[in-house]
């Protein structure tokens, strides 16, 4: 059984919003509405949990209810930070796999988490990710470059993040008894020693962060759309 764990608890501040951003409309949907699109339409997911920010709990399951998303089992409360939310959920999953994924990276298709997934159960943890394209420099304290990173053993992680899910529970607690602060998942599995399978992604695959996200998510679907016809 695969348990997806959707973390939407955030701010908005760099949108400009004075919502959860992802509760924002893209292409006449909200954001998470695309998201639980694709978890319910791939085949692999078993159930959904959803963690929000808790004023935003009934706003979220009643997407639920209107767009038909028979997979969610729950809709929690987030903590204060992203891994106490993404521990919340978490502990609501019954799936021996968690994939977790952001809420606000809604432009992730169903063929990308079974590929993310398959690889998780042949190596014991996955991620989708996407070579950089650009060329990479480190910097010092006033801004001055030190050299130039390899861009070809360079990858830019994305989500979902997929794992055993007794394994991350128990990582997610050691981090806390620990104090470790990590932006992502995958990062909890390098601190304490464990690899990760890096699955290819698509550059499609974008988080809706900052007004200029919109636009580029909008024409995304819009090709999508165009793509889709032409092979009707």
């Amino acid at each position: 059984m695969v348990s997806a764990v959707i973390v939407a608890g955030g701010k908005g501040r760099r949108m400009g919003l004075d919502i959860n951003k992802v509760y924002y409309e893209l292409a006449g949907r909200e954001i998470l509405a695309h998201t639980l699109a694709a978890f319910e339409k791939c085949a692999e997911i078993d159930e959904i949990v959803v963690v929000t920010g808790e004023a935003d709990i009934e706003r979220c399951r009643s997407i639920v209810r209107r767009d038909g998303i028979h997979k969610v089992k729950a809709v929690t409360a987030g903590g204060a930070e992203r891994s106490d939310s993404v521990y919340n959920g978490l502990r609501l999953s019954q799936g021996g796999i968690a994939a977790i994924h952001d809420g606000a990276r809604c432009l992730i298709t169903a063929a990308e988490i079974s590929a993310v997934i398959a690889d998780a159960k042949s190596f014991g943890a996955a991620a989708l990710g996407v070579t950089v394209k650009d060329t990479l420099k480190s910097i010092d304290e006033n801004g001055m470059i030190t050299g130039t990173i390899d861009r070809e053993r360079t990858v830019q992680i994305q989500t979902p993040q997929v794992f055993e899910r007794d394994e991350i529970m128990r990582l997610h607690e050691a981090a806390q008894r620990d104090g470790l602060k990590v932006t992502d998942d995958c990062s909890i599995f390098e601190h304490y020693g464990k690899g990760i399978k890096v699955t290819k992604g698509s550059y499609e695959n974008i988080k809706i962060t900052t007004p200029e996200d919109i636009s580029v998510g909008e024409r995304i679907l819009a090709l999508r759309r165009e793509r889709s016809e032409k092979q009707v």
